[in-house]
């Protein structure tokens, strides 16, 4: 039986893996539970973040990775390792060419300790991917081909937009503007016009975020605590309201994408005119993102279907993709 290859998204909030065999194997908070007693971890991923404002004042939450950056790496390889073996699972005869994506800010000797620590959990072969690669290669882009594509990945931690042609990338940028500043703006809205603490999961939920003005808003009722009082307090925000509290931010990732247009070879400009823009990562799943995009810069952009797994998926079939390119 041949074994599969597995890739794995190393993502601020969410870790995925996808196995060539099996499709997607893993999906899970990227987040420890670590006891300050014993010194030892005491629950990673989903585990973890169903004790998170559970736990008592001698266990401590960590959140390895903070906009696209490895900010502790002893847990971040402790994760990792956990990761694999349950993408692995226990029946592997041979050990699996395991492809990982990692953050865009990374540091060569980060990328190292990761390379590390992802041949002790049992890899044979490793491969370091870089974010855009595999979100087009998951997007169905045949990236070997010498046309110009241009990849919008909105993650959690950091935008990363890049034109790639012939499996590298010829012209990148990346911004820690991502969906996690979405989150921070809604809190941050919500509180000081309506007077109202809600949470980071509130913040998420809250569905009727928008990137572009709507002719008929939609409203949604939102529960926090009053700012003042601290009692429970619920109040009706409306799309538009949260259009306003995004502008900052969404501005911003349309800017970079602005700003890498600029910098593109002719060639690779006309091709993408062409082809269009492809818009990837969970961040990109904001109503209206890709109009917004597709407005400021003239270029068709399109949200890939399932655009939260695109990156794991990618990343699962670049040994692949690279063995037919090199071969």
């Amino acid at each position: 039986m041949p074994t599969s290859d597995i890739g794995i998204d190393l993502g601020t909030r969410n870790s995925l893996a996808y196995s060539t065999g099996k499709g997607l194997v893993l999906n899970e908070p990227s987040i420890v539970v670590y006891d300050k007693n014993t010194e030892k971890i005491r629950a990673i991923g989903e585990e973890a973040r169903l004790m998170e404002g559970r736990i008592t004042s001698d266990m401590e939450i960590i959140r390895p990775i903070r906009q696209g950056v490895i900010v502790d790496y002893t847990v971040t390889e402790k994760m990792l390792k956990y990761f694999i073996s349950r993408a692995i699972g226990r029946r592997a005869f041979r050990k699996p060419r395991i492809s990982i994506c990692v953050p865009s800010g990374i540091t060569e000797i980060e990328k190292k300790a990761v390379e590390e620590a992802t041949y002790q959990a049992g890899a044979r072969d490793v491969y370091m991917v870089e974010e855009p690669i595999a979100a087009a290669i998951g997007a169905g882009v045949d990236v070997t081909k010498p046309f110009g594509n241009l990849v919008v990945d909105i993650g959690a931690g950091t935008s990363d937009v890049a034109v790639i042609s012939l499996a590298g990338v010829v012209v990148s940028a990346s911004v820690k503007v991502a969906g996690d500043t979405f989150n921070q703006a809604i809190l941050n809205y919500v509180r000081k016009n309506h007077g109202l603490f809600i949470g980071e999961d509130m913040a998420e939920k809250i569905k009727i975020g928008t990137a572009i003005e709507e002719s008929n808003p939609r409203t949604m009722e939102v529960k926090g605590r009053n700012v003042i009082t601290g009692l429970p307090k619920t109040v009706t925000l409306t799309s538009e309201e949260i259009r306003v509290a995004l502008k900052d931010a969404t501005s911003q990732i349309v800017e970079t994408v602005h700003g890498i247009l600029e910098k593109t070879p002719p060639e690779l400009a006309a091709d993408i005119v062409d082809r269009g823009i492809v818009l990837t990562g969970g961040g990109a799943l904001l109503h209206g993102m890709d109009t917004l995009i597709e407005q400021r810069t003239g270029v068709s952009t399109l949200t890939v279907q399932d655009a939260m797994s695109v990156v794991a998926v990618g990343t699962g079939k670049y040994a692949e993709v690279m063995a037919r390119f090199d071969g």
